[in-house]
């Protein structure tokens, strides 16, 4: 697949038709931002914000606001067979509206597709391609059905989950509990717990544990900061507290572990 033309976040007012009775002449693709009307090969669809449709270069197509305005990224595309083949063996459907229900990351790699597109920076082609794959590849885990993943868990669920995940170890001194975790992606306690275990293969307070213990390990390792300023820059209370667990967890308490370190270097 090759891009011909891309554009972001294209508005038009409630007058908005595109009609193409004998396809676009190139393959399509869109990501609908607003409610709108799509007829494909003469089949009418109700269309939310954010779905995508991709469309043969000789599929009938026309699109149109549903109520005050249209919105939407697109890019047309160059293709043969092979291509239209991947797209299916990887479970994106071509011909047919499809609606994502986290769409902020494929939102942002559309944003770089199209810098990269139009730049004429050092392997801006290479990117272009990199980023119209993992975008395909993003959609495809995205739409996918639950049965068919690893996990079992729905993709979009999955991608909230992963997210929080990444959350607990890029911020391990935040003050985080079960119920402000669930909350964040608006599930039950015992719903998320269930759900994060069986995702990850660990709990969440097990997570959380580990984030701050291999912070820790690393500020003991790397910086002369003392016990207790590691403690508190890994999000414990109280010192004694941290002791305790790093001791648990590691079989050394944090000054033997700093020692035992920097022996080794």
């Amino acid at each position: 697949m090759k891009i011909g033309s891309i554009g972001c976040d294209h508005a038009h007012d409630s007058s908005f038709v595109m009609d193409r009775p004998s396809g676009a002449g190139a393959g399509l693709f869109l990501l609908v931002k607003s409610d709108a009307k799509f007829v494909i090969s003469g089949k009418e669809h109700d269309v939310r914000p954010f779905s995508f449709v991709l469309v043969r270069r000789d599929t009938p197509i026309s699109y149109r606001a549903a109520f005050d305005r249209y919105v939407d990224d697109w890019f047309y595309f160059d293709y043969d067979e092979k291509d239209i083949s991947w797209l299916e063996t990887i479970g994106i459907a071509v011909d047919t509206p499809v609606h994502i229900e986290a769409a902020g990351e494929v939102a942002s790699l559309f944003k770089m597709l199209a810098y990269e597109h139009y730049s004429a920076e050092r392997f801006s082609d290479e990117l272009e391609a990199s980023l119209l794959e993992c975008m395909l590849y993003k959609l495809a885990r995205l739409t996918s059905d639950p049965a068919d993943t690893v996990t079992g868990i729905h993709p979009a669920r999955s991608e909230r989950l992963t997210n929080l995940r990444t959350k607990i170890y890029s911020l391990p001194e935040a003050e985080l509990s079960i119920d402000s975790l669930a909350a964040e992606i608006g599930m039950s306690r015992s719903g998320f717990q269930h759900s994060y275990k069986k995702m990850f293969g660990v709990s969440p307070i097990s997570d959380i544990i580990a984030s701050r213990l291999d912070k820790a390990k690393r500020l003991l390792s790397g910086t002369n900061m003392s016990v207790e300023e590691v403690s508190s820059s890994c999000g414990y209370r109280s010192s004694y507290s941290f002791m305790r667990q790093f001791r648990n967890k590691t079989g050394k308490t944090p000054t033997e572990y700093r020692l035992e370190t920097r022996n080794s270097k």
